[in-house]
């Protein structure tokens, strides 16, 4: 017999959960929109989408339509046969991107994963195995938690406990100079997010990463953009690369992808669509019918009209944090913005729940992931109280 009731919840979680998350004293028991509802009744506007997976708010009508008629159909076949769904979002991404191919996965980790996996193949296969299988990353950046993956993290807090780690993974800091000095002839790949998420929302300078790619264009290094937080319409374009004027060789998206669903994605361009053959990689539950139906009521919707609206709404935050005296920083680009104030980060999200706000942090700075179509109302009810919070 399951119960509502929120101490039960929180005493089975911690009887039964490993605990790996440090939990915020708030059960979510329903919602709708960028409004959501504890086991109290009590509401709160959400500035989170989930770390930027409910990109259509709780409780998307279009989403569950699509989800629940897939349901009633197939929910789940085997790679070895074909299914509607995962073929319709394949060719989705493709048109919105530019893409040749797709390899669909669970996550942002195993999308990045692929990535890593296509980048030492395409150079085994034109240079030799084990001679260009280095993939160069970014400090501060954030690839997932799996071991190749965390390998490719450059955040030491992330390391602890974990050695020995994939080897290939030489880190570098975002200037044209130390990734000079990092490049030698083992260098195969450069792998980086354009707004680093986990490392305090962090955009980089567009003339560096312009720089970085016509390099690695002239070199037939692959440039891999990590977009499993930055995709989906979060920045105000599809992805993140298109603000920058550039073109990868290789896309990781997730999390809004999926609407609420575990879904990855490895898109690959021109110089690597035909890198994987029959038996180079796979995963089970990768392309899930049900994921996939969802996806694809997703990408459907992430339109021009959306991006300027997520432009516009962006625009209107972080101009507005800038207008308080206890806020030192504004970052980010979009809808995905970093705020660093006068007070701990952890701090400002605890007060902003006794006012019923949620909001999310990252390192030093409160982190705003808001779903992408929250309404102008929740968006300014949700901004008074992180005003009021960040100016007490």
């Amino acid at each position: 017999m399951y119960t509502t009731d929120f101490e039960t919840v929180k005493r089975k979680d911690e009887q039964y959960i490993e605990p790996t998350y440090a939990r915020f004293p708030v059960g979510i028991a329903s919602g709708n929109g960028a409004t959501l509802t504890d086991f109290s009744g009590k509401e709160y506007i959400d500035f989170t989408s989930g770390i930027g997976v409910n990109i259509f708010g709780m409780n998307d009508g279009a989403w569950k339509e699509a989800v629940i008629a897939q349901v009633n159909k197939v929910q789940h076949a085997c790679n070895l046969y074909y299914t509607q769904p995962q073929t319709e979002l394949a060719e989705l991404l493709c048109q919105k991107s530019g893409a040749k191919k797709v390899c669909f996965s669970n996550s942002g980790a195993e999308a990045n994963e692929c990535a890593v996996k296509a980048a030492r193949k395409y150079n085994a296969d034109k240079y030799g195995e084990g001679k260009r299988y280095e993939i160069l990353v970014l400090n501060g950046s954030f690839h997932g938690r799996t071991l190749a993956t965390l390998s490719a993290t450059a955040q030491p807090a992330f390391h602890r406990y974990f050695s020995p780690f994939v080897e290939g993974f030489p880190s570098f800091d975002p200037n044209f100079e130390s990734f000079l000095a990092a490049v030698t002839e083992k260098t195969g790949a450069v792998m980086m997010e354009l707004v680093q998420g986990e490392s305090g929302v962090n955009l980089l300078d567009f003339g560096f990463v312009r720089q970085v790619e016509k390099y690695c264009k002239a070199h037939d290094i692959l440039f891999i953009v990590d977009e499993v937080q930055t995709g989906n319409g979060r920045t105000g374009r599809m992805y993140a690369y298109q603000q920058f004027g550039i073109q990868p060789d290789i896309v990781t998206t997730a999390k809004g992808l999926g609407g609420g669903l575990p879904i990855g994605a490895c898109l690959f361009f021109d110089k690597t669509e035909f890198v994987f053959h029959c038996g180079d990689h796979g995963s089970t539950f990768g392309g899930n019918p049900v994921c996939c139906a969802g996806a694809a009521s997703i990408v459907k919707r992430l339109d021009e009209e959306l991006f300027a609206a997520v432009t516009r709404k962006g625009w209107h935050i972080y101009t507005e944090m800038n207008k308080l005296s206890k806020v030192s920083k504004v970052s980010g680009m979009g809808m995905m913005i970093g705020i660093k104030t006068d007070k701990l980060a952890r701090q400002v999200a605890e007060r902003c729940i006794e006012k019923g706000l949620l909001v999310l942090t990252a390192h030093d700075k409160v982190r705003l992931l808001p779903p992408l179509n929250i309404t102008d109302t929740e968006l300014e009810k949700g901004l008074k109280i992180l005003r009021e919070v960040i100016e007490e």
